[in-house]
């Protein structure tokens, strides 16, 4: 009964997850096997049995597994987002406070360099439909910053004379992204050589350059890594790298972190501030003009 009784919560909290904080259906998956790992390992029957010591425990056996610090983090997220949960319905068990999460080292973030992202972009050349749509997914991705799955679920009736994107993100969020004259012209120049009735903005194609459906992740991400090794830059270009870049871009050339924070959708300014680390090189130049100057004459 008591075995029943945690599962139920568990169930109920995964529930309440995507139905009443809109959580997407990966997220509950990802959460529902976080929690499974933990009922399996601990074998408590009720909330009650949620203790210090066996959350320690817990915490060792996933540090012997030699998981990485941030997907250990992931586990004990889960475990004080479910404990929450219970306090909220009153429930006993123990209080989410108790529970320290694992200190991640900080996240190091490669963006391209400017002559490098300069290539990319120029690197589809020619006039025929594939070369057309890449030149727009690259531009797109730059003047965007979007992900990866919200680029692929763009819909063709893009308004490119007030040129703005409405976005569905993480969590079901909306938002409004803006695009460039470079990416307006470069949209419009591939969709005047569209002749399909597919309704996605970016579509995959044959070995003719026939379109055979709406474009996945998967063959955005060898499109830019193909384009990448075409414009001769060295290291290994992905689809994220280009959000980065449009990130960086911003906050280089002076745009506020909470613009920024907007524009990508992230729901923590925090995990927008792992890219100001990248701007430090300006702020280096800055102190050496700056700093000291009556001592240097």
């Amino acid at each position: 009964m008591a075995e029943t009784e945690i599962k139920n919560f568990i169930r109920d909290y995964l529930n309440y997850l995507e139905i009443e904080k809109n959580r997407s259906p990966k997220t509950r998956e990802n959460y529902e096997h976080y929690l499974r790992e933990f009922l399996e390992f601990s074998k408590v029957k009720a909330a009650a049995d949620i203790t210090d010591d066996v959350v320690r425990e817990f915490r060792l056996a996933l540090a012997r597994k030699d998981l990485k610090k941030l997907t250990q983090s992931y586990y004990i997220i889960a475990l004080r987002n479910f404990l929450k949960y219970l306090a909220k319905r009153d429930v006993k068990s123990l209080a989410a406070e108790k529970i320290e999460l694992p200190k991640a080292p900080s996240r190091q973030i490669e963006v391209l360099e400017y002559g490098d992202l300069e290539r990319l972009l120029a690197a589809p050349k020619g006039d025929g439909m594939r070369d057309l749509r890449d030149r727009a997914i690259l531009e797109t991705f730059f003047s965007t910053g979007l992900r990866l799955a919200e680029l692929c679920s763009l819909l063709r009736n893009v308004d490119l004379r007030r040129g703005e994107l409405s976005v569905r993100g993480k969590g079901d969020k909306l938002r409004v992204v803006f695009l460039s004259d470079s990416a307006k012209k470069a949209i419009e120049d591939y969709l005047k050589k569209r002749t399909d009735v597919e309704e996605k903005l970016f579509v995959s194609l044959d070995k003719s350059g026939k379109v055979i459906g709406k474009i996945t992740p998967r063959a955005v991400q060898r499109l830019v890594a193909r384009r990448a090794k075409e414009a001769g830059i060295p290291k290994n270009v992905h689809a994220h790298l280009l959000r980065h870049s449009f990130a960086t871009d911003l906050l280089v050339n002076g745009a506020d972190i909470r613009s920024v924070q907007e524009l990508l959708g992230h729901s923590n300014i925090s995990t927008t501030q792992i890219y100001t680390h990248l701007t430090n090189k300006e702020l280096k130049e800055v102190h050496e003009a700056f700093h000291g100057r009556r001592r240097k004459d």
